[in-house]
């Protein structure tokens, strides 16, 4: 073999692998692997980590206020007309139960973010699942939610009352991060759920 064919050789070999190491770095470098975590008491430890499927909330004002009672949800959870009725003011005086008045300021504000990074105009894929149309559930005027969109409870179907509703440590499907463990950071997958009193979900 002459040295002009075995250097051509080498070039083919390395653009056959070429595509193999690159995915090969993506998935380390741009996804990571998670270790095990110090507060991992539910034997979730080495999950391969997930980029965020849902844009994580970027609004300071909107993370502290409504992150002040419950987990912030992110606007790609919800269409736009749907978090215009729970902002609306007289809506926010009684929501879902509550008083979570604002200020006018801090309500345009925060109504203005969610519209304008709701999930019909976002680009994340499970974002573009929840601005399909909400279920039944939100009729006769009742406030949208989350837990009511056809798209949550597909996914959500096949889980037991007991592990949810009648579990203590959750109590509510609308509780996300309490077995979604990166709920926050707009982390859903599916894989990477540990249902507290359960340990790992397998669908």
């Amino acid at each position: 073999m002459t040295s002009r064919t075995r250097i051509s050789s080498t070039m083919t070999s390395i653009k056959q692998i070429l595509p193999l190491l690159t995915l090969a770095a993506l998935t380390l470098g741009g996804v990571g692997v998670a270790c095990s975590d110090s507060d991992d008491d539910e034997g979730h430890g080495g999950w391969v980590r997930s980029r965020a499927d849902v844009a994580p909330v970027s609004n300071p004002n909107d993370s502290e206020e409504c992150g002040a009672c419950h987990m912030a949800y992110q606007p790609g959870l919800l269409p736009a007309d749907a978090w215009a009725r729970i902002m609306d003011p007289t809506a926010l005086a009684d929501h879902y139960g509550d008083d979570a008045s604002l200020s006018e300021e801090l309500r345009r504000e925060i109504a203005a973010y969610l519209s304008a990074n709701a999930a019909d105009l976002a680009e994340r894929t499970r974002s573009r699942a929840f601005a399909l149309a909400l279920s039944s559930g939100t009729a006769g005027g009742s406030l949208p939610r989350i837990s009511e969109t056809d798209y949550f409870q597909r996914k959500h179907d096949e889980i037991p009352a007991r592990m949810v509703k009648d579990n203590p440590r959750v109590g509510s499907f609308s509780q996300c991060n309490s077995c979604h463990r990166d709920a926050a950071k707009g982390v859903y997958n599916e894989h990477q759920v540990s249902i507290p009193g359960f340990g790992d979900w397998e669908d």
